[in-house]
């Protein structure tokens, strides 16, 4: 895939740097548990208005992932230990941010037999111990389509089951590594097949060649599989040597991608540059209920 050196970016993408005393005691918190979070691992550009809000999104099961997929910036490579004191230290950290919205998501894990399915399920499990009012929302990968995988993280009942399919069908296996579109597919499909009352969500990065039809052809595949949350952001370069940015969307455009989302029967569409899959999470979980 052809890279190039990172261009100047639009003036919407300017992000206001925001280092406050929030940012920094939850940064010397993560450093404290020896925990992670994919808004440093994965650079996200709203890190400091999330940390300075009090919200993040831990990133379980270490920081190596097994796969490399073309537009991520977490490192890769094979990991070495599994660390099962990590869903105790990341409820420990949600309690002491008095969250009421936790968003917990992992690298890759191909090498363990289920793909960290249990340690999502105890994270799940021990920060409903801790904080009870507390919703939890999980950002899966797909197990490599194992579904006893997926039935070990439904069974312990998060509030929201996200699984990103990151581009259009006809992109994924140029940008992502091993995923695929329709296994992506697959995993909403069975999500909703076995847990009926748990609100799914997805999200794809835009600007890596897809072509608008594309997009709307993946809104509608989505919705076939009853997927009721969708966010979309614009890709942008982690580094020289990952996959180039091949267009930037103007902030009206990706208006007109969430009116194309809620006609098709979303119940919440998040659209934007800066938009991440956890970005503003806690605003979705009650457009996301099923009551």
């Amino acid at each position: 895939m052809p890279t190039k050196p990172l261009e100047r970016k639009p003036d919407w993408l300017k992000i206001n740097l925001k280092t406050d005393e929030n940012f920094k005691e939850i940064k010397s918190m993560m450093r404290s548990k020896t925990l992670h979070t994919v808004c440093e691992e994965a650079k996200c550009p709203n890190i400091h208005e999330c940390w300075a809000n009090r919200t993040a999104t831990f990133m379980i099961l270490g920081d190596i992932c097994t796969r490399a997929c073309r537009f991520c910036a977490v490192k890769t490579g094979l990991p070495t230990e599994l660390d099962l004191e990590e869903p105790e230290r990341v409820a420990d950290a949600a309690l002491q941010m008095g969250l009421r919205h936790c968003v917990v998501t992992s690298v890759a894990r191909d090498d363990l037999k289920d793909g960290g399915a249990m340690i999502f399920a105890e994270t799940i499990k021990a920060i409903r111990r801790k904080l009870p009012l507390c919703t939890v929302e999980v950002l899966i990968p797909d197990f490599l389509g194992r579904e006893e995988s997926l039935i070990t993280v439904l069974e312990a009942k998060p509030d929201i089951l996200n699984h990103n399919m990151e581009t259009v069908e006809r992109m994924s296996d140029r940008v992502r590594s091993k995923a695929k579109y329709r296994r992506s597919l697959e995993l909403l499909e069975r999500s909703k097949r076995i847990a009926p009352n748990i609100p799914t969500k997805s999200s794809v990065m835009i600007g890596v060649g897809e072509e608008w039809d594309e997009l709307l052809q993946t809104m509608d595949d989505l919705r076939a599989v009853n997927c009721d949350i969708m966010t979309i952001g614009q890709y942008l370069q982690p580094s020289t040597i990952h996959l180039a940015v091949a267009k930037y969307y103007t902030p009206e455009q990706f208006a007109i991608l969430k009116e194309e989302g809620m006609k098709r029967g979303f119940k919440h569409v998040e659209s934007g540059p800066l938009v991440r899959s956890s970005y503003h999470a806690h605003e979705q979980v009650k457009a996301a209920s099923n009551d």
